[in-house]
């Protein structure tokens, strides 16, 4: 006898009344004797009667559900707030918008029965079925996001934005997911990367729809997507790559550490009080970026022993800024050189300090084995 599946398909909703029917009835097309659906409708605080169409799909129907979010919270909200409740072998998400076609998803369900495969996404950039022709722009932008999401991740794939991204419902819901918009797609897509599944790219038929007819990802989604990618990413990167986007981080601190210095020294405060001034601040600014982009994203001191090493650290290249400023102040190098070349030199020592020493992380592991 074959077996019985069971799909999990989340369907984000906000403001799509002249859509959402139709959407619900070409997911339900799928459903065959193999192959059983549990629809989870999630309505963002939709204004223009999304709800009430949701709730008349789903009255007499047991395998379609409908939550509501109390305020409007974004896709990635929606799609969280769904993972939590679904209950199938597997789980996609369906844009209620028609841009995709459900009938992809029983080809993409495919390497998950078979179980060589943890996840599978739908590329709508490999040969597939109709693809609508629209914005270049988009698909460049899609493209450069791509590209970037897989030099931090180390994946080959080719549309890391899709919609269509199928999962083992187990391997969902072990992830914590905090983006609340369209940041959901490289945050996943890098903490599934992390975990090191094992990861299948199909192709997919894409009918994209034009901001009149209501698209609604917009220019500052992809600025968004570009900090997720860091974000969810640097702090797992090889250390190589990490120094590399450390430079821009630590160099803005070193520019801010300059002129706070020059500043300080301009308004006659003595030689040591400007240079310990200048790189207090300067180290503060640093550590909220190391925080928010490369390293940890929130302050999570385990112990006070913690707080103790992280504070000596500054302490100690405090130090050496202060003495190395000094010395070559003293061998007549101008106040600007002296403090840039401190600065350079506590740059190399800062990251080593953070990297291996406050934000320890551990490495990647191997990637899953295949069962073929």
């Amino acid at each position: 006898m074959k077996s019985m599946y069971c799909l999990s398909i989340i369907v984000p909703c906000y403001n799509e009344k002249n859509t959402l029917e139709k959407c619900i009835s070409n997911v339900l097309e799928i459903e065959d004797d193999e192959l059983k659906l549990e629809i989870i409708i999630v309505d963002d605080c939709s204004t223009d009667g999304s709800l009430e169409i949701a709730n008349r799909l789903a009255s007499g129907k047991t395998n379609i559900v409908v939550l509501r979010q109390k305020v409007n919270m974004g896709k990635g909200a929606a799609i969280r707030a769904g993972i939590q409740v679904a209950t199938g072998d597997f789980l996609t998400i369906q844009d209620a918008d028609l841009e995709y076609d459900p009938q992809d998803l029983k080809r993409l369900l495919e390497p998950l029965k078979k179980d060589y495969a943890d996840v599978v996404y739908g590329s709508r950039f490999l040969s597939g079925g109709a693809h609508r022709v629209l914005y270049f722009w988009h698909s460049m932008g899609n493209k450069f996001l791509t590209t970037l999401s897989n030099m931090l991740t180390d994946l080959n794939l080719t549309d890391m934005e899709t919609c269509y991204k199928v999962f083992k419902r187990v391997v969902i819901q072990s992830i914590d997911i905090k983006e609340d918009r369209f940041g959901f797609e490289p945050e996943i897509t890098a903490k599934v990367a992390q975990m090191r599944l094992r990861i299948y790219e199909m192709g997919i038929s894409y009918f994209g729809r034009t901001y009149a007819e209501g698209k609604k990802i917009g220019v500052r989604d992809g600025f968004r997507a570009i900090y997720c990618i860091l974000k969810y990413n640097l702090n797992k990167v090889p250390w190589p790559i990490q120094f590399l986007f450390y430079l821009f981080i630590g160099g803005t601190a070193a520019i801010l550490n300059l002129i706070l210095f020059l500043t300080f020294l301009q308004l006659n405060i003595s030689t040591n009080l400007s240079i310990a001034a200048a790189f207090i601040i300067a180290a503060l600014f640093n550590y909220c970026l190391c925080i928010a982009i490369l390293f940890r994203h929130k302050a999570r001191w385990a112990s006070a022993t913690e707080i103790f090493i992280f504070l000596l650290i500054v302490m100690c290249i405090g130090l050496f800024d202060l003495m190395c400023t000094k010395y070559l102040l003293q061998t007549n190098f101008s106040p600007s050189l002296a403090k840039m070349t401190s600065t350079g030199l506590g740059l190399v020592l800062n990251f080593a300090g953070r990297k291996w020493i406050v934000f320890p992380e551990p490495g990647n592991p191997d990637w899953k084995p295949q069962k073929l």
